[in-house]
Parts: C-alpha cells; sequence; structure tokens
C-alpha cells in the first residue's frame, strides 16, 4: 500500500490539494482469491485525474462503525468480531468496506496505540 499512498500524496501535492483527514483503503469486495481496494485520502477540492489517481465520491449510506486498536496483524480478526457483532444484531452489511487508519506506525512504534477505524456500509 505504500507505493500507492506515495502516489497519491504526490498527485495531490502537485495540484496544491491538501488531504481533510487520515488516508483509508476502500475494500470493493470480501474475495479470499481476489485484493480489490482503492487507496483514498479524503479532500476538499475537485482532483484532476493523474496516471492512476483519479478522483470519487462515497454515496450516502447507513453505516456500522467500531474502533480497533492493536497491530495491522490482528486486524483480520477485527474484522471477523465486527461481522459477528452485525450479525449477532440483525444487521445485514454490503460487500464493500473500509479501512481509516487513525494512528499507526507513523504516530508511535507501540502497535498497542494504533487505531484503526473499521466500516461496512448496512444493506437497506
Amino acid at each position: 500500500m505504500d507505493p500507492a499512498l506515495r502516489e497519491l500524496r504526490n498527485a495531490l501535492a502537485s495540484q496544491s490539494i491538501k488531504s481533510t483527514g487520515p488516508w483509508f483503503t476502500h475494500h470493493l469486495k470480501i474475495d479470499p482469491k481476489l485484493f480489490d481496494f482503492r487507496v483514498c485520502l479524503p479532500v476538499a477540492a475537485d482532483l484532476t485525474l493523474t496516471g492512476r489517481v483519479q478522483p470519487g465520491q462515497m454515496s450516502e449510506m447507513k453505516i456500522a462503525r467500531t474502533i480497533y486498536r492493536g497491530p495491522y496483524e490482528r486486524l483480520g480478526a477485527a474484522w471477523g468480531e465486527f461481522g459477528k457483532w452485525l450479525k449477532d444484531h440483525g444487521h445485514s452489511a454490503e460487500d464493500d468496506f473500509w479501512e481509516r487508519y487513525l494512528k499507526g506506525p507513523e504516530k508511535g512504534d507501540d502497535p498497542a496505540e494504533w487505531e484503526t477505524e473499521l466500516n461496512r456500509p448496512i444493506a437497506r
């Protein structure tokens, strides 16, 4: 993900656009054989298509959200627990999901302090 994030940040810098929040990955579907996702940064200005960097917008939706605290290696288990909670509470999630990286290695070396926001759109 680091090369994609660098490419995205360079494209924003070349257009004098600043990010308005933490970076995130938008996973388009859950399939163990295909890792189909986008690396994203929120912005408040229009972005011009630059190489592989393109503007996007999320639609209005109802979501379920939680914060996971810990190392990235445990994100899979955190998603599993979140999915179980959704099901146990009668919610059906859409196929896509996103992780927003609130605190990570750039904020400190202790993985116990890292925070990742987990988001799942709720099926209507």
